[in-house]
């Protein structure tokens, strides 16, 4: 399992970091995992579940 961090969602999700933490205030996104004090990450597996998602939905609508 890898985890991705903030840094590595907000590239991969094309949002800014405010974004990202209201996405996933909102349950849009996947939740992240406490890791430490002062560290968070999200699986990496989640994160692209949730893109293929988008593209899902997108593909869908044409």
């Amino acid at each position: 399992m890898k985890m991705l961090s903030r840094r590595q969602v907000t590239e991969l999700v094309l949002h800014s970091p405010q974004h990202v933490a209201r996405l996933e205030a909102a349950g849009r996104l996947p939740v992240r995992v406490k890791l430490g004090h002062n560290r968070v990450g999200w699986v990496e597996d989640e994160v692209l579940d949730w893109l293929q998602q988008r593209i899902n939905v997108r593909n869908q609508q044409h």
